[in-house]
């Protein structure tokens, strides 16, 4: 359930949250409820409103992941959010635990990427073909331990589940996440990856907005990373 200390930031046009690993951020076909109504729900009770709540979705983030996510609360801003991220006018930071260090301390990766919709899984080819997406990532290594490697990824172009196919294709899994090649689950189902930082020009004052969204479980693991950060 959505509570008030995710939020981020928020005026009359945005509202930026971060998201719990699983939480969806919006209801999946079998009924679960996403934080889009949560969040409307939330918001019509603090601020009494009558009427139904406007809330536009700008992007979403996977089910086991968590971090910032943006919403939209006016239609005029869900227009020009949606504008440009369609111009790809977002800079998304990402962090991810690895299972295992890169071939080098960063570097910028461009593979393409294939989704197959029955198993919800993307993969990449060696060569393009008609139903590929070229996806660009660049990965810096910000921090490591015995086991594990912090890398901050940021994002170039935005695929079906990009991060996490990429890396696995370097060889380097991220913690948790069995479908993409790690050897053993997290203990709370969520996968080792963080939607860390959002920048952007504000759509509406025209001013840059940055988010950064800090760790929001209980890992100690995690803890242990984002302090090495501070």
């Amino acid at each position: 359930m959505f509570k008030k200390d995710q939020i981020l930031f928020e005026d009359n046009h945005i509202l930026a949250v971060n998201k719990k690993s699983g939480q969806l951020v919006q209801a999946d076909t079998e009924g679960t409820p996403g934080l889009e109504d949560e969040i409307k729900e939330f918001l019509k009770k603090r601020d009494s409103k009558p009427g139904n709540v406007f809330l536009g979705v700008i992007h979403r983030i996977d089910r086991p992941v968590s971090g910032v996510v943006l919403f939209a609360k006016s239609s005029k801003a869900l227009a020009r959010l949606n504008e440009m991220l369609k111009n790809r006018e977002f800079r998304k930071i990402y962090w991810a635990l690895t299972e295992k260090r890169p071939p080098q301390l960063e570097d910028t990766l461009v593979n393409h990427i294939v989704r197959d919709g029955k198993t919800n899984k993307s993969k990449c080819v060696s060569k393009p073909n008609k139903d590929s997406k070229e996806a660009k990532l660049k990965y810096t290594t910000i921090g490591g331990s015995d086991n594990y490697t912090l890398l901050e990824v940021e994002l170039m172009t935005g695929r079906h589940h990009q991060i996490r196919c990429q890396l696995a294709k370097m060889g380097c899994p991220i913690k948790g996440d069995l479908k993409y090649g790690a050897p053993r689950s997290n203990k709370d189902g969520s996968i080792s990856l963080h939607s860390r930082l959002l920048e952007f020009i504000h759509p509406v004052t025209k001013e840059i907005v940055r988010i950064v969204a800090p760790i929001n479980t209980d890992d100690n693991l995690w803890r242990y990373f984002e302090e090495s950060q501070s």
